[in-house]
């Protein structure tokens, strides 16, 4: 578990989706979770920076404190029991939709309808608060991936690897739509398209779910 932790903080470091201590990651394990320590590089993560935790978010034979946003963690872990992976980082081309208060959801590009439907956005409050536990947690009902407002974007799956894949698909994602945006004549989807892709990420997350 530490391993996989330090694995992927060191990938989102080289790839530039997270920088200096910004940013946490944990795995679930039973009816326990690794995290990050709080205020750690996770481009530069050692297994002594990995805490153990309760599902209440109290720390297991450790001296190190765990991330500031372990109670996050702890509740989408309660309400998703699909969740065993969880990232939080602050990636620029996100981060730039969640502090400009903008949904990743314009249909520009067929895969992200299939991989997202939609980003949506986490109304804003103080970072490590109850609040932004409570703002955060609950879109996590209906979404795998939040920006969170003013902040950054969290991401849940099966597994880490998962979780990756929906930061970076993310990230490629807010980097298209900004990048179309200055070429200008950005070429949305007719509903008629957006409807057969809806359909079909019905039928992929079906199957997924019954595998």
């Amino acid at each position: 578990m530490k391993k996989e932790i330090i694995k992927f903080g060191k990938l989102l470091y080289d790839k530039d989706l997270t920088s200096a201590t910004s940013g946490n990651i944990s795995i679930r394990f039973g009816n326990q979770i690794f995290i990050t320590a709080t205020g750690t590089a996770l481009g530069f993560l050692k297994e002594e920076d990995i805490v153990l935790i309760d599902m209440e978010g109290r720390e297991l034979n450790t001296n190190e404190k765990a991330s500031s946003e372990k109670f996050l963690h702890v509740e989408i872990y309660k309400l998703r029991k699909d969740i065993n992976a969880i990232i939080h980082c602050h990636s620029p081309f996100s981060t730039a939709f969640a502090a400009s208060g903008k949904e990743l959801s314009l249909p520009i590009v067929a895969e992200n309808i299939l991989y997202f439907g939609k980003i949506p956005i986490a109304d804003y409050a103080m970072p490590s608060s109850k609040q932004l536990v409570n703002n955060t947690a609950k879109m996590f009902s209906d979404f795998d991936t939040v920006l969170m407002a003013n902040h950054g974007i969290i991401a849940g799956a099966g597994n880490i690897l998962n979780a990756f894949y929906k930061i970076e698909t993310a990230e490629n994602f807010a980097k298209t739509y900004i990048f179309s945006k200055i070429l200008g004549n950005q070429k949305i989807l007719e509903n008629e398209e957006i409807a057969k892709l809806q359909v079909l990420r019905k039928k992929i997350h079906s199957e997924n779910t019954e595998k």
